[in-house]
C-alpha cells in the first residue's frame, strides 16, 4: 500500500442534535476536504474529538467511511485508548477494513510512562494484532496525553518494531523534535501539525503536515504545494496566508474555533455542535475570531467550500 504523505487534515467530526455522529456529513466533509486538495484525512484524531466517543462508535464510523466508497488508501485512523483491550478491537478494524494505517496515542490515564513502559504497551498491541498487514503511526501529543514519545522511546519502537511502525505524527509544535526524529531513522515518516512545517519540509525532511486547521485552510495549502517548485514565494505567501488563519483560530479553543469556522463558511450552524467536554466558542470568542479572521484572507474560502458542495451549503441531516 503506497505510505500517506503530503497535507492531511485531522478532520473536524460533525454531531446530530442528540450527540451522535451524523455520519452522512462526515462522509461528505471527508469528500470535499480530497477534492479541496488534501492529499489524506486524519479521521478520528484529536480534532475529530475520537476519545469522547465510544468504541461501538468509532467503529461505526469507520465502518461508515467505507461504506461510502471513499479512498481509504488515503485516511489515516486513531484507533488509540486508555485501555489496552480497546486499542486492539479499534486497530483492528482499521487493518481488516484497509485504511491506510492506524494512529495510536499512548495510554493517557497513567503519567511518567517510560520508554519500557511504552515499548512493552505496543509489544502487548502488537503481538494481540499480529504484525502481518499493520501499520501504526505513533501520535506525539504531550500537552494533551501526558505521555511524551520521547526520542529514546522512539528509537525503542522502532528497533523492536521497525517493520509495523510507519511512522509519528508530532502535535508538540516542536520542530527541533521532529526534524531530529527525521535524521535519526530514515525512511521513517514524521509529520508536524502545523501548515508552515511545509515550508520546511522538503529540507527538513518531514513527510507532510496534519493539521487540524486544513479543515479550514486545504485549498490554500494545496494552492501552496502546487506552486512550490515552479513559484516558490507565492508558494510561501499562500502558506504565510494559511498560518496566519491557523493562528487566528489558535487563538481560542481550537476544535471549537474549526467548527464554528466550517459552520460558517457554510452556512450550516449544525456544524458547531461538540461533544462534551468540549464547549462551543462564547459570543466574546466568535466575535474577537472573527475580527481577527477578517485580516486575514479566510473570507474568499466561502468560495471553495461552495464549489465543492455543487454551490450549496451542506444540507442539515437532522
Amino acid at each position: 500500500m503506497k505510505r500517506l504523505k503530503g497535507v492531511i487534515a485531522a478532520a473536524a467530526t460533525p454531531l446530530t442534535a442528540d450527540g451522535r455522529i451524523d455520519q452522512q456529513k462526515l462522509a461528505q466533509h471527508c469528500r470535499n476536504l480530497l477534492d479541496l486538495g488534501c492529499d489524506g484525512i486524519n479521521l478520528l484524531g484529536t480534532t475529530g474529538e475520537a476519545t469522547s466517543f465510544s468504541v461501538t462508535q468509532r467503529i461505526e464510523t469507520m465502518e461508515s467511511i467505507a461504506r461510502a466508497g471513499l479512498p481509504l488508501d488515503r485516511f489515516m485512523v486513531g484507533t488509540g485508548a486508555a485501555a489496552l483491550a480497546d486499542a486492539v478491537r479499534l486497530t483492528a478494524k482499521a487493518r481488516e477494513l484497509e485504511f491506510a494505517g492506524a494512529l495510536v496515542i499512548p495510554p493517557f490515564y497513567y503519567k511518567g510512562i517510560d520508554a519500557v513502559g511504552l515499548t512493552g504497551y505496543f509489544d502487548a498491541l502488537i503481538d494481540a494484532l499480529g504484525a502481518s498487514g499493520l501499520r501504526l503511526y505513533l501520535y506525539h501529543f504531550p500537552q494533551n496525553s501526558g505521555v511524551p514519545f520521547s526520542p529514546d522511546a522512539v528509537a525503542a519502537l522502532v528497533d523492536a518494531h521497525g517493520d509495523v511502525l510507519v511512522g509519528l505524527k508530532d502535535s508538540s509544535g516542536d520542530l527541533a523534535y521532529s526534524a531530529a526524529l527525521v535524521r535519526r531513522h530514515p525512511g521513517f515518516d514524521v509529520f508536524p501539525s502545523a501548515e508552515a512545517a511545509l515550508a520546511k519540509g522538503v529540507d527538513a525532511g518531514f513527510a507532510g503536515c496534519i493539521s487540524a486547521t486544513l479543515n479550514i485552510t486545504c485549498s490554500l495549502v494545496a494552492d501552496a504545494c502546487r506552486q512550490a517548485d515552479a513559484n516558490p514565494s507565492m508558494a510561501n505567501a499562500l502558506l504565510a496566508e494559511a498560518t496566519a488563519i491557523r493562528s487566528a483560530l489558535a487563538s481560542v479553543p481550537v476544535v471549537a474555533a474549526v467548527k464554528w469556522a466550517l459552520s460558517d463558511l457554510q452556512d450550516d450552524p449544525l456544524w458547531e455542535r461538540p461533544m462534551p467536554p468540549l464547549r462551543r466558542l462564547t459570543e466574546t470568542e466568535r466575535t474577537a475570531l472573527a475580527g481577527v479572521l477578517g485580516t486575514t484572507r479566510y473570507a474568499t474560502l466561502k468560495r471553495s467550500f461552495s464549489d465543492v458542495n455543487g454551490g450549496a451549503a451542506l444540507s442539515a441531516t437532522r
